[in-house]
């Protein structure tokens, strides 16, 4: 007698023998590791299965998960105390929980890492999860399991989570339902692990704060940064130019890159303050929006250049310098001077289930289409999480660092 067990991805077949009426016992005889979608088999397996006869999946019947394997485990990138990431992350093994009616087990296909992700471990940011925590606020996943009251998932979907503090530096991972949402499998693995933060913030900045037409202008600094690059693309599939702001380092390099993506025009800083920046406006209409990811003297040149009425939005603050706002700008130009954070934005329309989905179904058919692409990636494996790490950690880096599980 055959019976097949699915436990936590790991599907286990058993032989039943029968010695007297007093000794029986099961023998685990085949065992298919589903989250690997590798098989598994003992060297005897395909002579049994030839002996008993029973090769017709017809005749194996479930066993429940009461049957006895022991407790699942991953491996996981976790911080006991908050400090230097390549000091305080290790990589553990963490036991799985059991599966519930309206969990998911999911095997983690990719994940960045993004400043925020630095910023958690370091205790510096916003939020911070209860101790100890397994890193990452992002990623792509791949259904596996599913709990029997799951409604809108299913084995095999790409998922992303919905919100941070999941913890997405991981092999496998047992979550709510409810924590994620599906994205298509047919996009690029980078595309999927980098959709649901710098993209989102891009198409948020570019959709709320000023009612963009096909001919206006954006403004940007940081425009090498992975919410940069989505900018542009975003930006050129709606019409709207965009002036890129990038520092003299790797300029012509950098220009380049980005004008390939869709950006109008690419200057440097110090453009900002020199008489050249006039005879731009003379082709590219003076701004509506301003996005600033780097504050300091940088964000003030962005204010000098806006258009009356116009709005600046501060989504980070690479500089470490404060934002300082011209007077004149406020009294004479009306300008506006905003800030977005993305999570927020989640949080706030968590109840609303269309509009993250709506969001994400644009984002994916630009990607589908070819208009929007991964930023610049250092694909990593998992197990070398410290060199990911220590890159990551490097000022003005133009990669983002995405572990692959």
């Amino acid at each position: 007698l055959l019976l097949m067990n699915t436990y936590c991805g790991v599907e286990v077949v058993f032989v039943y023998f029968e010695v007297n009426s007093r000794y029986t016992m099961w023998l685990p005889l085949h065992t298919v590791c589903l989250r690997g979608q590798t098989a598994c088999r003992r060297s005897f397996v395909g002579a049994l299965l030839k002996l008993s006869g029973h090769r017709d999946h017809a005749n194996v019947c479930h066993l429940s998960h009461s049957a006895g394997l022991s407790a699942q485990t991953c491996k996981a990138l976790l911080y006991r105390k908050h400090g230097d990431p390549c000091q305080v992350v290790q990589l553990e093994d963490v036991t799985l929980p059991s599966i519930g009616a309206k969990d998911v087990l999911v095997k983690m296909l990719a994940a960045p890492i993004n400043p925020s992700d630095i910023n958690m471990i370091q205790g510096t940011y916003a939020i911070l999860p209860d101790l100890p925590a397994v890193g990452g606020n992002e990623g792509v996943a791949q259904v596996i399991e599913v709990g029997s009251q799951v409604k809108f998932l299913k084995t095999g979907d790409w998922v992303i989570p919905r919100d941070a503090g999941l913890g997405t530096w991981r092999t496998e991972a047992v979550l709510a339902e409810d924590d994620l949402i599906a994205v298509p499998n047919d996009i690029s693995l980078l595309s999927a692990a980098t959709l649901g933060v710098n993209p989102c913030t891009a198409f948020r900045m570019l959709s709320d704060f000023e009612d963009l037409k096909p001919g206006d202008s954006v403004i940007q600094n940081a425009a090498n940064s992975g919410v940069g690059q989505a900018v542009i693309q975003i930006a050129a599939a709606r019409g709207i130019n965009t002036i890129n702001v990038i520092r003299d380092r790797l300029f012509t390099q950098l220009c380049e890159r980005l004008k390939v993506i869709g950006a109008s025009h690419v200057i440097k800083e110090e453009t900002l303050r020199r008489p050249e920046i006039k005879e731009l406006f003379k082709t590219c209409p003076k701004p509506k929006l301003a996005l600033n990811g780097v504050g300091g003297k940088s964000a003030t040149e962005l204010l000098r250049h806006l258009k009356v009425g116009g709005s600046m939005v501060t989504y980070g603050g690479m500089a470490k310098q404060p934002v300082t706002v011209p007077v004149s700008a406020l009294i004479f130009k009306d300008v506006k001077v905003r800030g977005f954070w993305v999570t927020q934005w989640k949080r706030d329309h968590s109840h609303d289930g269309t509009a993250f989905r709506t969001m994400l179904d644009e984002l994916c058919s630009l990607i589908q289409q070819g208009k929007l692409t991964a930023p610049v990636c250092a694909q990593v494996g998992f197990q070398d999480y410290n060199r990911a790490l220590e890159s990551a950690l490097q000022p003005f880096t133009s990669a983002k660092q995405v572990l692959i599980m």
